[in-house]
């Protein structure tokens, strides 16, 4: 049998440092790491020829300045086998050492008997040493059922068990109540229908506060990403000649769709959390901040500085403004196409933010204006680099973006009963802010998508 304990901690570690910050969900691309080291190491069990531990690991970073080192935990699945299989080499750690009993150690989560270890620790909701598993209803998982990932690595892992099932578990971990099963709970309370039900979650208590780490929640196998089938509207249109009403894929009646799911949401975390009025000198100034901010890593938003504070200015004219739990990071890969409705998904929030910046009541228009960047982003993405891209193009691009946002507002109006183009200044504020946020991740991992934001930047400033 697989012995993980026959791994050391410090040989783990040495490989994490150099694995860890290989990974897409390691949240601190452009930062330099200067230590990490294990806080936890729970046995989650074993099948014949592997075991499986569940990591939690503290990475320290050099802070911009000089000034100390800043730490971010990180949840990290292991699986250990004593020999290799094909589909786990390229997530194997570089470990230095290793013997005949356990000679593989690889991300947990890509190997279907690791992740039947969760799932059957959530359909038992049993406690497993410090991490406990919890049901929503009792019951209410099956056992024995086997797992697979689920497409790219993002800032989280998600995995589908028994294809009925689909769990997240958060790589990047931080004290508190996490926002995505707080606001599914909220939601399913109030009998939404736009949101995938809540069945389960992990938590552990670390350094005396609760921590959430992951959730499950029925996978919906018959929908399609929004991203996905936004781009199959663009591609129509890029293949001929036809304006974006008279495409054979046109898109407008799915954005209207998407705007009423999206205001009917909004409307159901309303009645169940409550809202508030702020200040909106309050939003556009923490808007101004982070674009002023944003300039240290994207030089060129500094000839941008000036019509970005006149902008902001008139947004601030708005007095208050109505606050509320909202999305925090909208956009069409964060929205399914089933064949009835649409339904939102992860509601963890700007992954930048603090836990508790996410949680903070915010306008509505902050995910109505990310999901106008995401229009923009896939009418323009495909342009990028394209030798047959023209002016005529670009532009046949851009009346697509706006013939679909037009209907997205349009559906959003249909239910909220307000038009978010009605505060055009704020919204223009809040989209704004989206982009630059857009092009300080470009600048550090995309370069060459770096245009999309700027261009955007460049009409809204």
């Amino acid at each position: 049998m697989t012995d993980s304990t026959r791994v050391r901690t410090t040989d783990l570690e040495a490989a994490l440092l150099a694995w860890v910050p290989q990974q897409r969900w390691f949240a601190a691309k452009g930062s330099r790491v200067v230590s990490l080291a294990v806080v936890a190491r729970v046995p989650l069990g074993s099948r014949p020829g592997v075991s499986a531990e569940h990591l939690l690991v503290d990475i320290g970073l050099d802070s911009p300045g000089g000034n100390g080192v800043r730490m971010q935990r990180y949840q990290v699945p292991l699986g250990f086998r004593t020999n290799a299989v094909d589909d786990l080499v390229r997530w194997q750690l570089p470990l230095a050492s290793v013997d005949s009993v356990v000679s593989v150690v690889f991300d947990g989560l890509r190997d279907p008997e690791i992740i039947a270890l969760y799932g059957d620790a959530l359909a038992a909701a049993e406690s497993v040493e410090s991490i406990d598993f919890r049901n929503v209803v009792d019951n209410s998982i099956d056992h024995g059922m086997l797992g697979r990932v689920l497409g790219a690595e993002q800032s989280n892992t998600s995995v589908i068990l028994g294809e009925v099932l689909l769990l997240k578990l958060f790589r990047q971990v931080s004290p508190g109540v996490n926002p995505d099963i707080e606001l599914h709970r909220a939601l399913a309370e109030t009998g939404c229908e736009n949101v995938a039900p809540l069945r389960g979650w992990l938590e552990t208590e670390q350094d005396g506060e609760l921590t959430m780490l992951g959730m499950a929640q029925d996978f919906v196998a018959d929908s399609a990403e929004g991203w996905t089938t936004a781009l199959a509207s663009v591609r129509d249109l890029l293949a001929g000649d036809r304006e974006p009403q008279d495409a054979a894929a046109d898109f407008a009646s799915e954005a209207h769709a998407l705007g009423a799911a999206v205001a009917q949401v909004h409307a159901d975390l309303a009645r169940q959390l409550g809202t508030s009025e702020r200040p909106s000198a309050k939003s556009v100034d923490e808007i101004l901040a982070r674009v002023e901010a944003a300039v240290d890593v994207v030089p060129a938003l500094a000839d941008h500085l000036p019509a970005a504070r006149e902008l902001i200015a008139r947004a601030e004219a708005a007095g208050t403004t109505p606050v509320q739990r909202i999305h925090g990071d909208l956009h069409l890969g964060q929205v399914l196409r089933t064949p009835s409705k649409w339904l939102l998904i992860d509601f963890e929030g700007e992954p930048a933010k603090t836990l508790e910046e996410r949680r903070q009541p915010d306008s509505a228009l902050r995910d109505v204006a990310g999901m106008l960047r995401s229009f923009d982003y896939a009418a323009h993405h495909l342009l990028l680099g394209s030798a047959d891209a023209s002016t005529q193009t670009y532009e046949r691009a851009a009346r697509w973006v706006q013939r679909n946002s037009d209907a997205f507002c349009d559906g959003y109006t249909s239910v909220a009963g307000g038009d978010p183009r009605s505060a055009a200044d704020l919204l223009a504020a809040y989209e704004l802010d989206k982009a630059v946020y857009e092009a300080v991740y470009e600048a550090r991992n995309r370069p060459t998508w770096l245009e999309i934001p700027m261009r955007a930047i460049r009409r809204l400033a």
